[in-house]
């Protein structure tokens, strides 16, 4: 069924629901799991072109994707972890675009309206562009 799952982590309380609903799913399956943060801060959005050091941000959202492996490892699962810069959705297109990953996994916060059309737009444009199956959950 599936063989590796990318899971995207926001650095944010909504990842403990799809963390957990994708460590299930791997433990059933027996996928391997890719968990990507998708940094976006100044320094992340220009840190090739403007060759700038790595951000307390970025040093910070390492530190809790190396937290969120050695505790799904423990689980015995199989973790790796990248931390990607730049624009979210097009970071995650271009990951879920590059062979060896057949699930992308989101959190989504069921927004509404305008919000919905503001904070929705990463969840929005990846599912639009994506060939592989994408596999959202309401944050909780």
């Amino acid at each position: 069924m599936y063989r590796r799952i990318l899971v995207a982590i926001e650095h944010s309380p909504a990842d403990d629901t799809i963390v957990t609903h994708v460590a299930s799913l791997a433990k059933l399956t027996g996928a391997s799991l890719l968990l990507v943060h998708v940094a976006d801060g100044f320094a992340a959005r220009h840190f090739n072109d403007l060759k700038l050091r790595e951000s307390e941000e970025m040093k910070r959202d390492l530190a809790y994707l190396e937290s969120l492996q050695q505790q799904l490892r423990t689980q015995g699962l199989t973790v790796d972890i990248e931390l990607a810069k730049g624009d979210p959705a097009n970071e995650l297109v271009r990951l879920a675009g590059g062979g060896g990953v057949d699930l992308l996994a989101m959190s989504t916060h069921g927004h509404r309206f305008v919000k919905d059309v503001i904070l929705g737009a990463t969840v929005d444009k990846v599912r639009h562009l994506v060939k592989i199956p994408v596999l959202l959950l309401r944050a909780q």
